[in-house]
């Protein structure tokens, strides 16, 4: 019998990953024609109507964007607070992207846009240790012994070790500039690992996530991730999953 499975289905529609999808068809959260289905295994046929917590959803072409965040705007879709959003300064036709993980208000650099609920899951699950580098400043000189307890781990939170490979590119009596990479996704991680050695972050950006790179564009710009560069991604993403 042809059709698409129920989580792809939900999964196509950019409303989250098949994973979540599961969860939805499993709490008694999806209908097809007006039907609860949760059986993991259905197909769905062309003039099927699918619902999720009773709302229409409908396939939609995946689409995938590079974006240079510059400091003052947060990452998310609304702020209760007035503050400036990403969606301040990306075009009304992106609107319905979601941001691959954040970068806090001051932080700057790539955020990958998305309505691939797959892909956002394998970049941002905590199983998957995806890669992602950092160009940092902090306001004074590291000694080794606080590069080491970086590198072995620092309790940023009550049960939360946070680490670090740190690559120091420039040091003098005033600053050091490191190349920092991450394969965790903490909320404000590297930030919190340096106040906890007693040094602040000065500059933050993230130049890398996994294989797509920051090269090419400029502060506030938007540009379309080329086919073979998702291919690219993609299929590193398998390898570092398996």
């Amino acid at each position: 019998m042809s059709g698409i499975r129920l989580n792809k289905y939900i999964a196509s529609s950019g409303l989250c990953s098949r994973r979540k999808a599961d969860e939805f068809i499993e709490k008694g959260k999806v209908a097809v024609n007006g039907k609860i289905v949760t059986e993991l295994g259905y197909l769905v046929q062309p003039k099927d109507k699918v619902f999720v917590d009773k709302k229409l959803i409908r396939p939609v072409k995946h689409e995938y964007y590079r974006f240079y965040k510059p400091a003052g705007y947060i990452t998310t879709c609304d702020d209760e607070k007035g503050r400036k959003t990403i969606y301040d300064l990306l075009p009304e036709n992106l609107a319905c992207l979601k941001p691959v993980g954040r970068l806090d208000k001051d932080s700057t650099g790539l955020l990958i846009l998305t309505n691939d609920g797959d892909l956002i899951n394998a970049l941002t699950h905590p199983s998957i240790k995806v890669p992602k580098v950092y160009m940092v400043t902090v306001d004074s000189v590291l000694t080794r012994a606080e590069l080491e307890k970086l590198a072995n781990g620092v309790e940023i939170e009550p049960g939360k070790i946070a680490y670090a490979d740190i690559q120091v590119l420039n040091m003098d009596n005033k600053h050091t500039e490191m190349q920092i990479t991450l394969y965790q996704g903490m909320n404000r991680q590297i930030r919190k690992m340096f106040e906890f050695i007693g040094h602040e972050v000065k500059v933050l950006k993230r130049v890398q996530h996994a294989t797509l790179r920051l090269d090419g564009l400029k502060r506030g710009d938007v540009k379309p991730i080329k086919p073979i560069q998702i291919r690219e991604l993609k299929n590193f993403l398998n390898r570092i999953s398996k």
